[in-house]
Formats: structure tokens, C-alpha cells, sequence
């Protein structure tokens, strides 16, 4: 195998890795789940207030605070998952 032919498949891991590393960062940064809450209240609203007729500023609150607590306690259960499963 050529010198440039090796370069360019480490080259093209690093970038494969790079990319990979900012998925798994956005996955768990906190601007992906306030997007999620804020597009999960508009959607709500929407539902709310069209289809079932109601005031839905506060009751579109409910799912997003479900997801918030969600994504808290996923983590604590995904941590402690990974913990038992290491000294298992």
C-alpha cells in the first residue's frame, strides 16, 4: 500500500471521527433539548388550540416538562446502566 493512499484513509477517519464526535456532542447539549421543548410547546399549542378548543399556553407545558424530566433522568439511568454493567 502506497504511503498517500494510507494518508488519505487516516485522513478520512479523522474526519469520519470528528464527525461522529460532534453528533454524539449534539445529542446531549443542552440547545438540542431546548429546541425539542420549544418545537414540542409550539406543537402543542397548535394541537391544543385547534383540535381539542382549549387555552393552551399552560397545558402545552405538560409534555414539555415531560421531556425535560425525561432527558434527566435517561441520563442518571443510562450512567448507573453503565456503571453496573462495567462492574458486572
Amino acid at each position: 500500500m502506497k504511503q498517500t493512499d494510507l494518508l488519505a484513509r487516516i485522513e478520512k477517519l479523522e474526519a469520519r471521527n470528528r464527525r461522529v464526535e460532534a453528533d454524539k456532542a449534539w445529542e446531549t447539549s443542552w440547545q438540542r433539548r431546548l429546541a425539542i421543548m420549544i418545537l414540542t410547546y409550539l406543537v402543542v399549542i397548535l394541537y391544543l388550540y385547534f383540535v381539542v378548543h382549549i387555552n393552551p399556553w399552560i397545558n402545552a407545558l405538560v409534555p414539555v416538562i415531560g421531556f425535560a424530566l425525561s432527558t434527566l433522568t435517561v441520563s442518571a439511568l443510562k450512567r448507573w446502566w453503565i456503571a453496573r454493567r462495567n462492574n458486572g
